[in-house]
């Protein structure tokens, strides 16, 4: 695969514990939306955050997939991987994330992340539309998704489900996720609030977003 990252200036030597339980409790911003809803956002959380990057690009089976849209069938743009409960993720560094989120969070969300979902966003054209993972307990149940931002910066963006808060139909919140940041969507936001990465119109690099989920969320 040709697509390349250009080194970043992040893991400073000062800082050997970013990445860790220990480091959230201080750096995370909490922003409360509606309904219950909020966003966790930790800029730059991930140390060593170029070799991973680096390393998911050439190993993961990354898989090119189509879907039904309306009436014809169409490229997903972006390129998947998954991985369930209990099989390893592809790279030791993901399993310590995982472990050091379910310690920090699990007080609040009564379990552990248990599966993990990477996306490819080759460039500025890969895109994921508005969507909620409602998927399973999440079209009912306050849960938590956790997105490792990896490259390229890109758009995060959140809006009110029209279905659930038609009030709030406009409103749009925008978090712009760079190399190393951490998102946690919590409380109720799969079901009253949707996200998407929106294409880009200046071009950029890849980047891969790692999402971790409890059981039964997709």
């Amino acid at each position: 695969m040709a697509l390349t990252l250009q080194p970043s200036l992040f893991d400073p030597p000062d800082s050997p514990d970013a990445g860790s339980s220990s480091a959230l409790a201080g750096r995370l911003r909490r922003t409360t939306l509606t309904r219950g809803a909020w966003v966790d956002h930790c800029p730059g959380w991930l140390t060593g955050a170029d070799e991973v990057f680096l390393d998911l690009l050439r190993s993961v089976p990354w898989q090119a997939e189509r879907r039904q849209m309306y009436d014809r069938v169409v490229d997903v743009p972006r390129l998947l991987a998954h991985y369930g409960a209990g099989e390893p993720l592809p790279h030791p560094r993901l399993t310590q994330v995982r472990e050091e989120l379910s310690d920090h969070y699990e007080p609040e969300l009564g379990e552990r992340f248990v599966t993990s979902g990477l996306c490819l966003y080759r460039d500025g054209r890969d895109s994921v539309a508005w969507h909620g993972d409602r998927i399973g307990r999440g079209r009912t149940t306050d849960t938590m998704v956790a997105i490792l931002s990896l490259g390229e910066p890109r758009r995060l963006q959140l809006r009110p489900n029209p279905d659930s808060v038609p009030s709030l139909a406009g409103l749009t919140r925008t978090f712009t996720l760079g190399h190393g940041d951490l998102l946690v969507m919590g409380g109720s936001c799969q079901r009253t609030w949707e996200h998407a990465v929106p294409k880009s119109s200046t071009p950029c690099g890849p980047r891969i977003s790692v999402q971790l989920r409890p059981r039964g969320v997709l």
